[in-house]
């Protein structure tokens, strides 16, 4: 996402379809005509099939294009229940598992003040469907879009094709859909609501299977000039109602009418800590703002189980406001709101949920393409994963435990961010007159850090603008093996590559990574290996030169003990914990990032189902993308005060 910069201040801030066309069988010789789309009805329910199939993702939509309608709320009258995570939205889609009748009520409120209430029928017949195109939604003009479709294991992938069937011509990020289980495109600009729809078919030697799957295009007021976020951003609410600041959050964290004059100042919306120094739960959860109400459900359960010494708590105190919205990719803190900013990849447990994420690549996955050396890393304890990677391509649940500790070092970093800019011991010295970003006095703590404890390596520093801020590698860039990669980054008092993307960075990944194994014995690899641009297994990746627990290099130590202190007080005697870590374990140079997971020494004998467990995790994470965790945060830019 792209943010106005107003001037040069360098304050860096870390930082889908549905129903369809019924399952039918077609002989490619003569090839099929296009399926017809369904006629849209104004002031109506539009539904683009009522022949689906179990297993067929269905939407249904309001479709009112010259009248605003308010208060939206679906329910489902008759049929087996069935989940549709966005009850107040235009549209509703859900993948029914049962045939029989369906019967669903929309009632709303329209502009002039009328209720009014609509209801809608549909069979889902007893055949199971081959294919199915989801989530269809609603977007606003300028949104990110992704849709994703899944098909029968013993139908071939590689001949699935996607189609444009109506409305507007989008451009796919990627025009050769060919064998694409996804596809990407930003939602066209339009006059008034608007539908888009597309076609996905599969074939066999003699047999195509299709589905299609629409998106409801929403016209929006045109984004401000001065705003601050000057690409479209998804609606939000307040996650709690009844919460004191229900509007203030709305207002001042996250829409396209934001500037930097606005009136967002610290009296309009404080600091969680300008409240109590001491918050429940429900203080936190009354500064949540979600485009989907599951997102703040997720969020709570996972605050009340696994912030369990209140660190989060205690950190979220230097938040204005905690957004997570499905189209947050990657997460972020800014301080322009003073709210952090996270992606709801983090916290989903069922199909149902990950289909409401929007799949966008992240915009910086292609930087540092030119370069010969990759720099990995991931959370490792007991010598293996700490999850089991779930592909998108396939429809399982999985346990909150599963994801549960990359959210809770995504929450360490972000939240040093915040407390970064506004530390516990100038809380109560803020004007609160002041808009948020103008409150932040100098200096940063990180800026401390900088001068006190200061990174050197000005090739990692340089190629750090190159793999995660899109700078063109230079020649010389280019050049650089792993060993040179090796040479520079081992003597270094980084613990991670990313440490090197800019000072804020820096400190953040000096603060989580120990955090991870106080904690919770949780260790991070790094290693230097090729690079494999073009995708590969785990073991496709050579380690040059790598350690595990990094962070317990004497060197890195004082820098740890720098930010920890100032970042969470409260942590008063980590000291002991920080002096008595182990030493790194060094990989071996020469066998895969896979085959470096057994390096260190078991702590336990394992159970033979803990065994079991951990083999099923590996096969899973054979796939698993090597640089999934490299480009987990992002960087901000703070307009000026």
């Amino acid at each position: 996402m792209k943010l106005v910069l107003l001037g040069i201040s360098t304050l860096l801030l870390a930082a889908c379809g549905g129903g369809s066309a019924s399952n039918k069988e077609t002989p490619i010789t003569p090839p099929p005509e296009p399926l017809p789309i369904k006629q849209v009805v104004k002031n109506a329910i539009n539904v683009f099939d009522d022949n689906v199939a179990i297993n067929q993702a269905v939407e249904l939509f309001l479709y009112y294009p010259q009248t605003e309608i308010n208060n939206i709320e679906w329910n489902q009258l008759s049929g087996e229940p069935v989940t549709f995570l966005t009850p107040n939205s235009k549209g509703i889609a859900f993948t029914p598992t049962s045939s029989g009748n369906y019967v669903f009520e929309a009632s709303f409120t329209t502009e002039n003040g009328n209720t009014e209430t609509l209801t809608h029928e549909l069979d889902v017949t007893d055949s199971v469907s081959s294919i199915s195109a989801r989530l269809g939604h609603v977007v606003s003009e300028g949104n990110k879009v992704s849709l994703r479709t899944s098909v029968a294991s013993n139908l071939p992938i590689n001949t699935i094709s996607w189609k444009q069937t109506s409305g507007p011509q989008v451009t796919l990020t990627d025009t050769n859909t060919s064998g694409k289980t996804a596809i990407f495109f930003n939602a066209p600009n339009v006059e008034q609501d608007t539908f888009i729809t597309f076609e996905v078919s599969v074939s066999t030697d003699n047999t195509i299977y299709r589905d299609t799957v629409a998106v409801l295009v929403e016209n929006k007021n045109e984004i401000n000039n001065n705003a601050l976020f000057d690409e479209r951003v998804s609606d939000t609410f307040a996650y709690n109602p009844d919460s004191p600041y229900k509007n203030s959050l709305v207002d001042c964290v996250y829409n396209n009418n934001i500037t930097i004059s606005s009136n967002c100042t610290l009296n309009k919306l404080p600091l969680i800590a300008h409240d109590t120094v001491t918050p429940s739960i429900d203080d936190i959860m009354d500064r949540v703002v979600v485009s989907h109400q599951w997102m703040g459900d997720r969020f709570k359960t996972f605050l009340e189980q696994y912030d369990i010494h209140n660190d989060l708590k205690n950190m979220l105190r230097a938040t204005t406001a905690i957004v997570i919205s499905y189209d947050v990719r990657p997460s972020f803190y800014w301080g322009a709101t003073g709210a952090i900013y996270l992606d709801p990849d983090n916290f989903w447990l069922t199909p149902e949920e990950r289909d409401t994420l929007n799949e966008a690549p992240d915009y910086r996955a292609s930087f540092g393409n030119d370069l010969q050396f990759d720099i990995p890393w991931r959370y490792v304890r007991n010598n293996d994963y700490l999850s089991t990677y779930i592909s998108e391509d396939t429809r399982r649940s999985r346990d909150i435990d599963d994801g549960v500790y990359r959210a809770i070092g995504l929450m360490y970093h972000e939240l040093a961010h915040a407390n970064d800019f506004f530390p516990k011991s100038r809380w109560f010295t803020l004007d609160k007159s002041k808009r948020i970003n103008a409150a932040i006095s100098s200096p940063i703590q990180s800026d401390i850090l900088s001068q006190m404890h200061p990174l050197n390596g000005n090739e990692m520093r340089a190629l750090a603008q190159v793999s995660f801020h899109g700078a063109s590698a230079t020649p010389t860039q280019k050049s650089y093996t792993p060993q040179d990669i090796a040479h520079f980054f081992s003597t270094e008092a980084a613990p991670q590559y990313y440490n090197y993307s800019s000072i804020r960075e820096d400190y953040a990944m000096l603060f989580d990574g120990f955090m991870m194994k106080a904690r919770y014995n949780i260790d991070r690899d790094v290693a230097i290996t090729n690079r494999v641009n073009t995708g590969g297994s785990a073991s496709d990746y050579i380690v040059e030169w790598g350690q595990r627990g990094r962070i317990s290099d004497e060197d890195i130590k004082p820098r740890v003990a720098f930010v920890v202190e100032r970042i969470l007080p409260e942590f008063n005697d980590f000291h002991p914990i920080l002096d008595n870590l182990p030493a790194p374990i060094a990989m071996a140079s020469g066998k895969s990032w896979i085959d470096n997971l057994d390096i260190s020494p078991s702590s336990a004998p394992k159970s033979l189902a803990k065994a079991q467990v951990s083999s099923q995790t590996r096969a899973a994470n054979q796939n698993r993308p090597i640089n999934e965790f490299r480009l987990l945060f992002e960087e901000k830019t703070m307009p000026t005060k």
